[in-house]
């Protein structure tokens, strides 16, 4: 990649400029506040405590970040693929597990998902499934007795589902459930780079493997359900690209049934879709249309829709009630003229400043206005730079919409992983130093605040 002074130099002014966002959005959050009119986050624009603090975690996150640092772009090139990736993931678990536990074993483990607004606290009532998804959706509205809490009004009832199965199969509890989120969202540094390889792209793959292994948002990963949403989107995203390109009906089946499960656990996540098209863009690159894994996808979808219509759940009217439930809480007072903005300096908080450089240098490779005077130039990018963009898209369409204001830095990761899918458009020669300040983020936010999630 381009390693001159002159891209040297616009790699720093766009980190240096994702900075001055996150900065921007705290010091306008902080003025605002002070003239009593407060954006109704703490921290702003962060959803946390100022808690300067170390914990057990510490030394253990200093020391797998310094590993990877210093080891990881020299073992990504020579490590068999197959143990790349028991690496990556198991690193990817030490990573999330030793954040987490800067905040202590109990606050930030066990104790994430027991609070009142959580899933676990709605577990216990359910006595019988069919009658929950039933009325999952007269129960979503607020200011009625038997109104669902904060998350789980505001999710289909997929979540709630998980951590029932969980708690139905003798792993109930904060602790097992903060695992199950671990376990899950870890698989994206597994996912991501084993997407980008099947699209016939190894190289760039194993390029990105230490920026998803040291992911920043493994701070929210660990543990929070969003976690968990990322890790079930991106293993759909790349059994969908195994079954494309390598015509595996099995593979279509899983992706089918996974993507679609993923848009019951989340609302949001319909516009996974527009990282799905740019998976079957790409896969056009390699081959003809994979008809037969296409269709056994689109079958494994019509099921997983079939099977929460027939059991009393209709999606789009859990949806328009959600919009209500919405408003009737915080995000009323959420003002959208700071939020559209705010919201994409949590993105870069998450995926880290150098999520600003690859969007950089892959707006660059796609040539836009190329694109517009010809389109079909759109199925010779390559995944370096689609996927990025693809994951920005996503971003973008849920910030304009309204329904994501503040909080973002967890709602928004199964989208942001896919940033840091071009790590190959860094210069080889820089990836250390960039890897380096992504681990430099994700220290000093858990260790200056203390997150919600």
């Amino acid at each position: 990649m381009t390693h001159s002074p002159r891209s040297t130099r616009a790699d720093i002014i766009t980190a240096a400029s994702a900075f001055g966002l996150i900065a921007l959005a705290a010091v306008v959050g902080a003025v605002l506040y002070l003239l009593g009119d407060p954006v109704r986050a703490t921290s702003a624009p962060f959803t946390a405590q100022w808690l300067p603090h170390v914990g057990p975690g510490t030394p253990l996150a200093i020391a797998v970040a310094a590993l990877v640092v210093w080891h990881g772009p020299r073992l990504t090139n020579v490590l068999r693929w197959r143990w790349l990736m028991l690496a990556a993931y198991a690193t990817a678990v030490a990573w999330i597990l030793s954040l987490a536990l800067v905040d202590g074993w109990q606050r930030g483990l066990a104790g994430r998902l027991t609070t009142p607004h959580e899933y676990l606290s709605e577990v216990d009532g359910v006595t019988d499934v069919p009658a929950m998804l039933r009325g999952f959706t007269d129960r979503i509205l607020d200011f009625q007795p038997d109104s669902w809490t904060t998350h789980v009004a505001g999710h289909p009832p997929g979540a709630l589902l998980v951590f029932i199965g969980l708690d139905r199969i003798g792993l109930g509890g904060g602790a097992w459930a903060a695992l199950a989120c671990v376990g899950v969202g870890a698989l994206i540094a597994v996912a991501v780079p084993a997407t980008i390889r099947t699209l016939g792209d190894e190289g760039t793959a194993r390029a990105a493997v230490p920026f998803l292994v040291l992911f920043p948002g493994a701070v929210w990963i660990g543990a929070s359900a969003d976690g968990l949403f990322a890790g079930v989107t991106t293993t759909g995203v790349a059994l969908l690209a195994i079954a494309l390109t390598r015509r595996r009906i099995w593979a279509g089946l899983a992706a089918g049934i996974l993507l679609a499960f993923s848009v019951y656990l989340s609302y949001g996540l319909v516009l996974i879709a527009i990282p799905v098209v740019a998976v079957v863009l790409l896969a056009r690159r390699i081959g003809p249309p994979a008809w037969p894994a296409l269709g056994a996808a689109a079958v494994a979808v019509v099921a997983v829709v079939g099977a929460f219509t027939l059991a009393g759940f209709w999606w789009l009217d859990g949806y328009d009630r959600l919009v209500v439930r919405y408003y009737q809480g915080i995000a009323s007072d959420r003002p959208y003229a700071y939020w559209v903005w705010a919201n994409l300096a949590l993105v870069f908080a998450c995926a880290g400043p150098v999520a600003a450089v690859i969007l950089r240098r892959a707006i660059l490779r796609t040539e836009p206005m190329m694109l517009l005077r010809h389109p079909s130039k759109l199925f010779t990018i390559e995944p370096v730079a689609l996927l990025p963009l693809a994951g920005l898209a996503a971003i973008l369409a849920a910030d304009v919409s309204g329904l994501s204001k503040a909080e973002v830095e967890r709602i928004w990761l199964p989208f942001a992983v896919w940033l840091l899918a071009g790590a190959a458009l860094l210069p080889s020669q820089s990836r250390r130093g960039w890897l380096g300040l992504q681990a430099a983020v994700a220290l000093v936010v858990n260790h200056l605040l203390f997150t919600t999630w």
